[in-house]
């Protein structure tokens, strides 16, 4: 009888484990498959997967000087600003209507300028091409929370295989209208869900893979020197060493500056930025210290804030404090520095 017993007590727990009763639902939400981007015809450059394989360097670039230009870009204006890099969106007011053409991207080039588009993978925007209305009343699965700092942002379960499909159609746009890189923002999205219940340690790492399929897929779609620049989300770096190794350089916000005041987050993110430095690749920091006007206090906090950062080997742009990234900011004599 006690065998009998035992037997049945074994076969009750089998059943348990095979029909998911057992465990939080938490823990079965992060049991996901491994997302394949799309299919690249990668006869023309290196194989899929070997970004992963090898350091990537700016190769080609020569970076002294960037800027951040995110409404209303000029193609015109950037190609005469004298910037080695700037930082734009792939549209002039994010729609695809007025997406900007591959001639435009072209003469941004042609100018010695180099163009990278901005793309967010860590949250959506319900300005893009992608939204669906009826997200707001019946939200997909992959979909969060409103920011509440930015209205029309929502959080992404960014390692759900919807949001990547989105992602991967959202790259092959920007390929398509030939910039020479992407820099991908809210990658720090894994500290949100953390807060969230998630362990930080497989956010983490789902971030990670997420950039890394992102590198793999663009430079074989469009060559081993396209340039993946990450924004914040240093603390990535402590997880995992390929990723230091596949990204093109890493770009900061609030380093020195928390607009007019001394930045909380300097001494956390100074050792994570130094470590990129000293790994032979590019930190871009903006900080949005500049208050528009030419008084001698706010000349004096841009001209810190510049020399701190090239002090360190960061390559910074002095933003409007208004954090609205829709002008390009040229300081005589400063920004850019010929």
């Amino acid at each position: 009888m006690k065998a009998a017993g035992a037997l049945l007590a074994t076969i009750i727990v089998l059943v348990l484990l095979t029909s998911g009763c057992m465990g939080n639902e938490k823990d079965r939400q992060t049991q996901t498959t491994q997302f394949t981007p799309p299919t690249v015809d990668t006869s023309s450059g290196g194989s899929e997967g070997s970004s992963s394989q090898r350091t990537h360097s700016s190769g080609q670039f020569k970076i002294e000087s960037w800027a951040y230009w995110l409404q209303n870009a000029s193609p015109e204006v950037i190609a005469e600003s004298g910037f080695d890099l700037v930082v734009m969106d792939y549209s002039r007011d994010g729609s695809d209507e007025k997406a900007y053409t591959r001639e435009e991207i072209e003469e941004i080039k042609k100018a010695g300028v180099i163009p990278v588009a901005y793309i967010s993978i860590g949250e959506a925007e319900d300005y893009r091409f992608y939204w669906d209305e009826s997200w707001a009343e019946k939200p997909l699965e992959w979909l969060g929370p409103e920011n509440p700092e930015w209205k029309g942002n929502f959080a992404v379960k960014y390692w759900d295989d919807g949001w990547k499909r989105i992602v991967f159609a959202y790259l092959d746009r920007i390929i398509e209208q030939g910039f020479s890189g992407v820099y991908l923002d809210k990658v720090d999205e894994f500290e949100y869900w953390s807060d969230k219940g998630y362990e930080e340690n497989w956010t983490a790492r789902e971030m990670i893979e997420f950039i890394i399929e992102i590198t793999n897929y663009t430079r074989s779609k469009a060559d081993e020197d396209f340039l993946v620049i990450p924004q914040n989300g240093e603390r990535l770096l402590e997880y995992d060493g390929r990723l230091l190794k596949v990204v093109s350089g890493w770009a900061s916000e609030d380093v020195f500056y928390d607009d007019l005041r001394a930045s909380p987050w300097r001494n956390e993110k100074l050792p994570l930025l130094s470590r990129v430095v000293r790994a032979g690749k590019f930190v871009l920091v903006v900080d949005y210290v500049d208050d528009g006007t030419d008084n001698p206090e706010n000349m004096a906090r841009i001209r810190d804030f510049v020399e701190q950062a090239r002090g360190k080997g960061y390559i910074p742009y002095a933003a409007r404090t208004d954090r609205e990234l829709d002008e390009l900011v040229v300081i005589p004599g400063i920004q850019p520095p010929r």
